[in-house]
């Protein structure tokens, strides 16, 4: 989940390394560093001090030695070892000519640790990753050139990269590789044509639009102006160009004070590009991107989401409107455990990975289990040619721009639009749902971004009912149907940016445990719009009020039966069932939002999380 930056060539090297790192942290910021290459050696610097990382790395590069050939960059998120300069990279051989900077897991750096310390290498560091410069260190001392040094290397190495390699013996010179994790590369636009390379495409965007991806196991070697790409074997290979249509103004914050808000103001953006031109102006759905075709759907006859955090979230919404629309049975699983239950696959079973990044490792190694197993296997992802979307057998994107803050906002809302754009579409190919209702729900699907932007323009109030709960500790967070995601949506919200304890359940699951927790003083979020189960929704709300709860409720307007059983009341626009997630999760994104602010917290960067997942 770290991110890597590196460049070679032209007289900005400092500065698109520090510029880079910044807008990598979102990957991870326990610590950042940089290592340059300057009159034939190399000049490292770290700090690790938090979110003040960055800052601190600043002012030490301020004393770095002038004119620098080239150098690579890191900003931590910390798997090996605690959050320390001494585990901050970039990671040195025995001989300080060797320096690695690597987002991913080592998983027999143990073994190789201990192999290596028996051959007389000292290890400074208590990560995974600084094995990987002694194995270049030892094949350096062979005689092997870097790139063929690093490619030895690799092949003993068990797990995820995505790695940069820099050696004073090859000034200007940069190699580097992924198994798993993200990197692309890249020459800048104009006369100082740098080689750069990173671990996603807003940190060196700003230098050009056109990019390469590798795929596993590719290693690249950049110099001032030129890459070239190879397999572990040497042997060469083209790799993927990606053209980029957004600029770095998307990636900005625009004036807001986080991007977290920016991002939550974007929303209806974010589900209005999300739905156009896949409708029809004859009401039916057009997906001829999903690469899998309607024959091939037509035989699938079940089911499986797979995808973590958030993105789980929007699958529960998915499976509701998949089993009601297409009459399949559809499963939702958490990615990082669905491989290892052995689940039951074939040709007919679609199975579809919900991801924001396209590179969330759990989720990108169920699918590849699932390809395994011969099912079809389709991603929804907002990030193009992601690996992810590289593997599947189709893809629908989410058109939800860049999304900087780590807590999921408008790429949730994104997803769930897709889902339910994907599940209408099988309804289509299968004729389980008649014509004019699918047109109908379309038509309804339409209407949404403005219902999000009425919501969010209710900003006020929901930061009014979130300042009278900044001193609680504890909250509790109930829905039915599909306002059991939505609460499950708002209590991660709350846990991610906030850092108080909040639980979400069934609302009909209260009284097989749960309530025996509910007491006076006890904060209660309800998701109490007027789906199917409304009525059981406020039986389940009149148990825990008369425990001596306090009721936070998300009703739809004017609808003073719902706000009566309510202390304090959110308020939404009426949406068709399955599609009210889609608005009713936007007070409680608010509610998290200001409750966190109130707390003086950093809600771009919470503790101990980054924005794409990259480790198992």
């Amino acid at each position: 989940m770290c991110g890597i930056i590196g460049v070679t060539g032209g007289s900005e090297v400092v500065d698109i390394l520090l510029d880079g790192l910044a807008r990598l942290e979102y990957r991870g910021y326990d610590s950042a560093g940089v290592a340059m290459q300057v009159d034939g050696k190399l000049w490292r610097a770290r700090a690790a001090t938090g979110t003040r990382s960055l800052d601190d790395l600043r002012k030490v590069v301020e004393s770095a030695p002038a004119a620098p050939i080239g150098g690579i960059g890191h900003t931590r998120w910390a798997t090996h070892g605690h959050p320390t300069e001494r585990n901050a990279h970039p990671h040195l051989d025995c001989t300080g000519g060797v320096a690695v900077v690597h987002n991913g897991i080592v998983e027999n750096c143990r073994e190789l640790t201990a192999a290596l310390e028996r051959s007389g290498h000292v290890m400074t560091s208590d990560t995974d990753t600084e094995v990987i410069a002694h194995l270049v260190e030892e094949e350096l001392a062979g005689g092997a050139g870097l790139a063929a040094a690093v490619r030895s290397a690799l092949g003993r190495l068990r797990g995820s990269f995505a790695l940069g390699v820099v050696s004073a013996a090859e000034p200007g010179t940069i190699v580097a590789a992924r198994r798993v994790s993200p990197l692309v590369v890249a020459i800048a636009d104009g006369p100082g044509g740098e080689a750069l390379l990173a671990s996603d495409i807003p940190a060196i965007l700003g230098r050009t639009r056109t990019f390469w991806t590798l795929d596993d196991d590719q290693v690249v070697v950049l110099q001032p102006g030129a890459l070239s790409v190879t397999d572990l074997h040497g042997a060469p290979v083209e790799p993927a160009v990606l053209h980029v249509d957004w600029d770095l103004e998307a990636a900005e914050k625009g004036g807001h004070d986080d991007f977290m808000s920016k991002e939550m103001g974007e929303q209806p953006r974010a589900v209005q590009d999300t739905l156009r031109g896949r409708a029809l102006p004859d009401g039916t759905l057009s997906l001829d991107e999903l690469r899998i075709d309607a024959a091939a759907l037509r035989q699938v006859d079940k089911v499986f989401i797979v995808a973590c955090g958030s993105s789980f979230h929007a699958g529960l919404v998915a499976k509701y409107a998949i089993e009601r629309w297409l009459r399949l049975p559809a499963e939702i699983d958490i990615a990082s455990e669905f491989r290892y239950r052995d689940p039951v696959l074939d040709r007919r079973t679609l199975v579809v990975g919900v991801s924001q990044s396209g590179e969330t490792v759990d989720t990108l190694q169920a699918m590849r289990h699932a390809a395994a197993e011969g099912a079809r296997v389709l991603v929804i992802s907002n990030v193009v040619d992601s690996s992810m979307a590289r593997d599947a057998d189709g893809v629908l994107y989410t058109r939800a721009g860049p999304e900087i803050g780590v807590a999921a906002t408008k790429t949730h809302l994104a997803q769930i639009a897709a889902l339910e754009i994907l599940a209408l579409y099988l309804s289509q190919v299968h004729g389980s749902l008649p014509a004019a209702e699918i047109a109908a729900v379309l038509q309804s699907l339409q209407a949404v971004p403005g219902l999000v932007a009425e919501t969010l323009q209710r900003d006020d109030q929901v930061a009014a009912v979130a300042a009278r709960f900044t001193e609680v500790r504890d909250f509790f967070f109930l829905g039915r149907h599909v306002g059991s995601p939505v609460a499950m949506e708002g209590a991660l919200k709350l846990k991610e940016i906030a850092y108080v304890r909040a639980e979400a359940y069934p609302a009909g699951e209260l009284k097989h445990g749960p309530i025996a927790l509910i007491e006076p003083g006890t904060v209660v979020v309800a998701v109490a719009t007027r789906n199917r189960l409304w009525e059981k929704m406020l039986s389940n709300v009149a148990e825990v009020r008369s425990r001596g709860a306090t009721v936070v409720l998300v009703a739809n307007d004017g609808d003073e039966d719902t706000a009566a059983m309510a202390d304090h009341v959110l308020w939404v626009p009426p949406v068709p069932e399955l599609l009210s997630p889609l608005v009713d999760v936007v007070p409680l994104q608010q509610f998290a939002y200001h409750l966190a602010r109130a707390h003086g917290f950093d809600v771009d960067r919470p503790r101990n999380l980054a924005k794409t997942v990259t480790v198992e």
